[in-house]
């Protein structure tokens, strides 16, 4: 499991990789050339950039013919959107008891 944490939030760690996620997210499948097309980096870039996602299991691809169509894998963000909330939630429980501690005017010094 750790592997695979890291290997996600490395990939989520690169705006492009973020942008690329958001764009397949709203307009998926695009083939590397599509996406090529609407960013400022080559068509090799753009790959290297998927491949990463894909090994992060972040997009799926599909051969059609001679091109891979690449759409988003959204389980793998679900996953973190959970670990999001459950640190929110232990934050949101340690900043309530800081509060009630400094509105209780207890003085522990």
């Amino acid at each position: 499991m750790e592997d695979r944490s890291q290997r996600l939030f490395a990939a989520l760690a690169d705006p492009t990789r973020r942008s690329l996620l958001l764009n397949l997210a709203q307009h998926s499948p695009k083939t590397a050339t599509m996406l090529a097309a609407e960013y400022p980096i080559t068509r090799q870039g753009i790959l290297k950039h998927l491949a990463l996602l894909e090994s992060a299991n972040l997009v799926a691809a599909h051969q059609r013919g001679r091109e891979k169509l690449y759409t988003l894998t959204p389980e793998p963000l679900r996953e973190i959107d959970q670990w999001l909330r459950q640190l929110g939630e232990l934050w949101d429980a340690r900043l309530l008891r800081l509060k009630e501690f400094v509105e209780s005017g207890d003085d522990a010094g």
